[in-house]
């Protein structure tokens, strides 16, 4: 089953440690770094990830913004829109093929998006999430012995030797 992680993407840059200290050195390099952290979490989880900047501080922006970067679909919201506004419309949309999990430390937009048949993630717990599936998605690579996971090494001996003699038939 299928499940989507919609962000609000300002709120986690103001609660992860490490991306509060790269907003201070600019704020689109700090988004940058956000949206390929999930990028990667999507990767190793499967999980579909949506991630919300609004720019209802921004003037001029007259249409929503819409791109896709390494499978994270980004939405940047119209001047006067907020990303809570935009959540609740892409919640509203989504597929009922799976879960529908909204990261947002806002406690009234946490209430809407229940009430719409979505959970809610803190980004605390999207943090740890994170961390979780980066530290999995790197077991197989630290492995002392690399060919552990390799069928041939999972086979019965009397299975072994009988593919070991079709192979050096073919030879």
């Amino acid at each position: 089953m299928s499940e989507y992680i919609v962000v609000d993407g300002y709120n986690v840059l103001y609660a992860w440690p490490e991306l509060a200290k790269l907003k201070e050195k600019g704020l689109e390099h700090a988004r940058d770094r956000l949206v390929h952290i999930l990028a990667d979490y999507s990767g190793i989880s499967g999980d579909r990830v949506l991630v919300v900047f609004d720019a209802h501080q921004v003037q001029g922006l007259s249409c929503t913004r819409y791109e896709e970067v390494n499978g994270v679909q980004v939405f940047y919201t119209r001047a006067e829109e907020t990303a809570d506004t935009m959540i609740e419309r892409l919640v509203g949309d989504m597929p009922s093929d799976g879960y529908t999990r909204v990261v947002t430390s806002d406690w009234d937009e946490q209430r809407i998006i229940l009430g719409r048949g979505a959970y809610r993630m803190t980004p605390g717990e999207l943090h740890q999430r994170v961390q979780r599936a980066k530290k999995e998605g790197q077991e197989p690579f630290t492995r002392k012995k690399p060919t552990e996971g390799y069928l041939e090494n999972r086979l019965a001996e009397n299975i072994r030797q009988m593919f070991e003699q079709w192979r050096r038939k073919r030879e």
